[in-house]
């Protein structure tokens, strides 16, 4: 059986007003029984999916195949009855999306039952750009990354970044948070450790919890605004990702490939990864996303007690989904998969297979059963509805199975108001909401305040790693000891023209009093194609980027940003003169870092997990422990705070 053959089948039009399931007035659970009993197979096959849908141009549906390999929006809404839609990069402007939200719902409203499509979308308030984990800004606000808020760690600014997310997702449609992203960066070497909030576990969970009331106005902030705290149509549905934990892969390396597929514990730390998730359970958010990592060797209480733990991908695995998180855990709200675990598909024109860890042998047929069993939900990024209905008719897995998950995926549309006046969204108050100038100016902010300072020019006596922090070129250490102070000729790398206010920009070092260099975080390249969007392997440097700091540092009073998206080995950046200024970022623009330097906006940020000193650390860490790297450079909660008096600098 074929998707189209699933597609437009002769069933009476259902979607007259008169129905109860478009009776505001009833109780969800009516609503969600009237419109149950009403499906077709087909369409309740169609609402366990949920894919990637990019907007076209002038905000029109892109009906034609992607790069990513799904099918065009029409097809996918008509023929494939899906509902709920993974949106991609941004279109310029807010009011474009909008115009392509708005198209998009009245596509749906007119199929036989007009079920409304909810929008996902993975983070797009920050400034990494990988289409598997995170999407620029583009007409949003733009904050630190999460490793940024972790660093502040001001729950209350969390949730105010979760508010100002919910404001201008609410704005353009979007009703479904693909995040937050509450995994323990243990092994320092993984790709996605810049998604999150660092290597402590409580430090997570409270700051993924203020993540959670932010988002779905359950919080303070929201009740400020007057709103009752209760989840529903003003509130974005949260997707925590990645039960029951990612971060302990082998190696480093990323189950999004088949050579990062393990997940290990050889320091026995798998409840410890769970403690973030019991946090945001508590929180309410209302839906759960497992891993792709398939456990190796792994031996955990499941629930009653230890025992051996099947050794394939979590999407796949009914001891961890089912009666750890549900039956244990007491969660029932959504579960979506991981995307991509049972279709092969091909991304930007190269072959990338299912991450069907452990199941590989299976067909697709039999991973949707196995996954079903596991008890999800919905299946991320897949489109292949054909398969539910084949196993439901093949009598292999009984209709009430699924009517179960869409029974869970229906009520979450009804609660967010979608079936009612939150269908449709207002395309100029978009364009006014999204982008809007205290958003941003919150953002700028709070970029300024997660700047870390790990050392600072001429601090006297200090040893830090080591290595003895003497003062030289002059009492103070020189030009670029922290404040800065304005006016100064200042030479600059990484940072755009136009974007060095209060100081005047020369084009040499010779020229300068002092000079800023912005190092990109490392990586190895890897690749091409989807590949290469990920941050892996070595930690270290480049020899040439640590020769040409050296040598402007060696010139002029210097000071260094490095930026970071996993912890990096700064250890060469130490041996500058004493003169150098050495502060990491998490996702700052060059704005706010120089708000922070200059102390307008003092940075506050402290390190949210160890600096590591070697490679030869790392690769003797236990992957699965915190804080397990021998004599780190610099320790989890690190950051010197910058002098200021009455809120000036000194």
């Amino acid at each position: 059986m074929t998707a189209t053959e699933v597609g437009r089948e002769a069933l009476p039009v259902a979607a007259s007003d008169t129905v109860p399931y478009r009776d505001p007035a009833l109780p969800a659970a009516e609503r969600v029984a009237d419109l149950l009993g009403r499906m077709s197979l087909a369409e309740k096959a169609g609402q366990m999916f949920q894919t990637m849908v990019e907007v076209g141009p002038g905000g029109t549906l892109a009906d034609e195949p992607s790069d990513h390999g799904m099918p065009g929006t029409s097809e996918l809404v008509l023929d494939r009855h899906l509902t709920h839609l993974n949106v991609l990069a941004a279109p310029p402007t807010a009011r474009e999306f909008a115009v392509w939200h708005n198209r998009l719902q009245r596509l749906a409203a007119d199929t036989r039952l007009g079920i409304p499509v909810t929008i996902a979308s993975d983070p797009r308030h920050g400034f990494t750009d990988n289409p598997g984990a995170a999407l620029l800004s583009g007409p949003f606000s733009q904050w630190p990354e999460t490793l940024g808020l972790a660093a502040t760690r001001d729950e209350r600014l969390v949730e105010e970044h979760g508010d100002a997310a919910r404001q201008e997702y609410l704005a353009v449609g979007i009703r479904t948070a693909l995040h937050p992203q509450v995994d323990l960066v243990t092994e320092p070497r993984w790709a996605r450790g810049g998604g999150t909030f660092g290597e402590d576990a409580d430090l997570t969970g409270r700051l993924g919890a203020a993540y959670v009331r932010g988002l779905q106005a359950g919080g303070d902030v929201a009740r400020e605004a007057g709103l009752d705290g209760a989840f529903g149509p003003d509130s974005v549905s949260t997707m925590t990702k990645h039960f029951p934990g990612g971060g302990p892969q082998l190696d480093g390396e990323d189950p999004h490939f088949a050579y990062g597929r393990e997940q290990v514990y050889p320091g026995g730390q798998f409840d410890l990864h769970l403690e973030p998730f019991k946090a945001l359970l508590a929180a309410g958010t209302r839906q759960m996303m497992p891993y792709y990592g398939m456990p190796v060797g792994l031996r955990a209480d499941l629930g009653s007690g230890p025992e051996d733990v099947e050794q394939v991908g979590f999407g796949f695995n009914r001891g961890v989904l089912t009666r750890l998180l549900r039956e244990h855990l007491g969660f029932d709200g959504i579960i979506c998969t991981d995307w991509g675990l049972v279709t092969d598909v091909e991304m930007f024109g190269l072959p990338f297979p299912a991450r069907a860890w452990g199941v590989e042998h299976l067909s697709p047929l039999e991973r949707v059963a196995k996954i079903l069993d596991a008890g999800a939900d919905q299946l991320g990024g897949e489109a292949c509805p054909e398969h539910v209905v084949e196993l439901v008719r093949s009598g292999r897995v009984p209709e009430a199975r699924i009517d179960a998950s869409v029974r869970r995926l229906l009520a979450e549309k009804f609660e967010l108001g979608l079936f009612d006046d939150r269908r449709y969204v207002d395309e100029d108050a978009a364009a006014v909401v999204v982008g809007r100038a205290d958003l941003v100016a919150a953002g700028r902010r709070a970029q300024s305040r997660s700047v870390t300072v790990l050392r600072n020019a001429g601090s006297a006596g200090a040893v830090v790693g080591g290595v003895a922090d003497g003062v030289v070129g002059g009492g103070a250490g020189g030009a670029a000891r922290l404040p800065l102070a304005p006016g100064l000729r200042l030479y600059a790398e990484g940072v755009p023209d136009g974007e060095v206010a209060g100081f005047r920009r020369v084009a040499t070092p010779a020229e300068a009093d002092v000079a800023l260099l912005r190092v990109d975080p490392p990586f190895e390249e890897r690749g091409p194609g989807f590949e290469s969007f990920f941050h892996a392997g070595s930690l270290e440097l480049a020899d040439d980027v640590v020769a040409h700091v050296a040598e402007v540092a060696a010139a002029v009073p210097t000071v260094v940003d490095a930026h970071l998206d996993r912890p990096a080995v700064l250890t060469p950046l130490l041996e500058l003169p004493g003169t150098t200024t050495l502060v990491v970022t998490f996702g700052v623009g060059a704005p706010a870092l120089l708000d922070a330097l200059t102390g307008a906006v003092p940075p506050e940020g402290r390190l949210p997990f160890d600096l590591p000193r070697s490679t030869a650390a790392v690769e003797q860490s236990r992957s699965d422990v915190p804080f397990d790297t021998e004599d780190p450079l610099f320790r989890f909660g690190h950051g010197e705070p910058l002098e200021v008096a009455d809120g000036a600098p000194v």
